[in-house]
């Protein structure tokens, strides 16, 4: 398999939602970033940079907003920069594979785009009712691009569901998830009246979105389960030319799932049995 076969197979038939999250991510990065530093040496206009960034960033000012009814969407797929991009799909790779362990690879699509729209939703509203936004008159010209919603909905999601696993982070040590992200959503907090006052806002609503998601699912309500089933594959398993069936594949049954979910949730992953543990890793893989 080549390079581009093999990269190709892990962002769209893998059926990891991450690798396919990261893919468009990135793509729609270089694909205006190239072409704006090409537009650049060769015309000296900056119309591509300029043009992507009034039609796909998220205007604050509803009566641009009306006329830009799908940023809420396209946002979530923009980057300032190298490090932005950067940063925040290492949060994703490392968190969506913590939240996929847990809950399987099917929800992450879900929560990345409902994340992003709360963390929009919240911007929206917060600007056009503060008065440190409308009477500055911020709010006229403000815009939000980024991931970062959408992934601090994943973070905060797989913090909830489970809160006391343990990762090492560098000059620090072992820490568990639970304070990781508690600090990450206070600082955002204390961040809300700064300059990225905007992308502050969007992650606490994106934040909010990932922890109360969790909670309802705990309760048996899957808030971004039709996403799931609107993005499935419809491809389905020949069982004349493999000759295997369920119980072959020794594929876990998802009342097994939703079980050792429920125990989760009342008393923590490392409660487990070996063998649950084994039928939620065989589940994740799905």
């Amino acid at each position: 398999m080549t390079f581009w076969q093999n990269i190709h197979y892990k962002t769209f038939q893998s059926g990891s939602k991450l690798n396919l999250l990261i893919g468009i991510n990135v793509i729609v990065f270089l694909a205006i970033g190239i072409t704006s530093v090409l537009e650049q040496l060769m015309l000296r206009t900056t119309i591509i940079a300029s043009y992507s960034y009034e039609y796909l960033a998220l205007p604050s000012y509803l009566p641009k907003l009306l006329t830009r009814f799908w940023t809420p969407l396209t946002y979530m797929f923009m980057h300032a920069g190298i490090f932005h991009i950067l940063f925040n799909m290492l949060w994703l790779y490392w968190m969506g594979g913590i939240f996929e362990e847990f809950l399987g690879k099917k929800r992450t699509l879900g929560l990345y785009l409902l994340g992003g729209l709360a963390g929009a939703a919240l911007y929206i509203a917060s600007y056009n009712i503060f008065p440190a936004f409308t009477q500055s008159g911020a709010v006229l010209t403000s815009s939000a691009i980024g991931a970062s919603a959408s992934v601090t909905a994943i973070i905060v999601g797989a913090a909830t569901i489970a809160p006391n696993y343990t990762i090492s982070l560098m000059f620090i040590g072992p820490i568990r998830l639970k304070w990781l992200v508690i600090f990450y959503i206070v600082i955002d907090f204390l961040g809300i009246t700064g300059p990225n006052a905007g992308g502050e806002i969007a992650h606490i609503g994106g934040a909010l979105f990932g922890f109360i998601y969790v909670k309802q699912l705990q309760k048996g309500r899957d808030m971004v389960g039709f996403i799931a089933r609107l993005f499935k594959s419809r491809s389905k398993l020949k069982v004349a030319s493999t000759n295997r069936d369920r119980s072959a594949t020794n594929e876990p049954r998802q009342d097994e799932v939703d079980q050792i979910l429920d125990k989760i949730s009342k008393t923590g992953y490392d409660n487990l049995s070996k063998q649950e543990k084994d039928i939620l890793f065989r589940a994740s893989k799905k």
